[in-house]
């Protein structure tokens, strides 16, 4: 056996005793015993629960977001919108886990601003929707729980940066308006639907 032959078997020999390990751990040759060590404390790694103070204050967030989004969707679903309780509570929390996320990971600033600006432009596709318009073209219905849905969303996205009470206050607010707001004005043309006992478009 020449000595090309000698280093070819020994390159298989090689081969075949070495691992490489996933991408987390950048191409890094380990011998077999040390793989399965690797993979443990990776997966422990990307498994580990968060400071007890981070868990405590993310489990608080996303409480508050579901339970304001709720107050607001449950006013929805008493006057049979197709965007109710589930909607509301999903788009609250959804939102206080985007920004949520990155602060617990450490990001701050401009990163955190972007994610902002994101949401407010994908939740204007879900809010357009639930905007309709009659088959007579003469009213449009929707707008007002197009509304309550992007108002859900900055109530979520508030409650995630962890200013609670501002987000309780602006719940209160949005409540007032969609619930106390249309008993007020309701005796105005505007509000008086078509005059055919349809009941004004929301």
């Amino acid at each position: 056996m020449d000595y090309r032959e000698k280093r070819s078997n020994h390159a298989l020999t090689a081969e075949r005793d070495t691992v490489v390990t996933p991408l987390v751990l950048g191409y890094m040759p380990l011998n077999g015993g040390d793989v399965m060590a690797t993979w443990i404390d990776v997966l422990a790694a990307e498994f580990a629960l968060p400071h007890s103070e981070d868990l405590i204050a993310g489990i608080a967030r996303l409480g508050v977001a579901a339970v304001l989004g709720g107050v607001i969707g449950w006013e929805r679903e008493q006057k049979g919108r197709a965007a109710g309780l589930k909607t509301h509570i999903l788009v609250a929390t959804g939102s206080a886990l985007f920004v949520l996320t990155p602060l617990l990971a450490g990001i701050h600033g401009s990163e955190t601003t972007r994610v902002m600006q994101g949401i407010v432009s994908g939740i204007g596709l879900l809010g357009a929707g639930a905007i309709i318009r009659t088959r007579d073209g003469t009213q449009v219905e929707g707008m007002t729980t197009a509304a309550s849905i992007w108002m859900t969303a900055a109530i979520g996205m508030t409650a995630g940066m962890g200013l609670a009470i501002l987000a309780i206050l602006a719940t209160a607010l949005s409540w007032g308006v969609v619930a106390a707001i249309p008993h007020l004005v309701g005796t105005t043309p505007a509000h008086q639907g078509n005059g055919k006992g349809d009941p004004p478009p929301e």
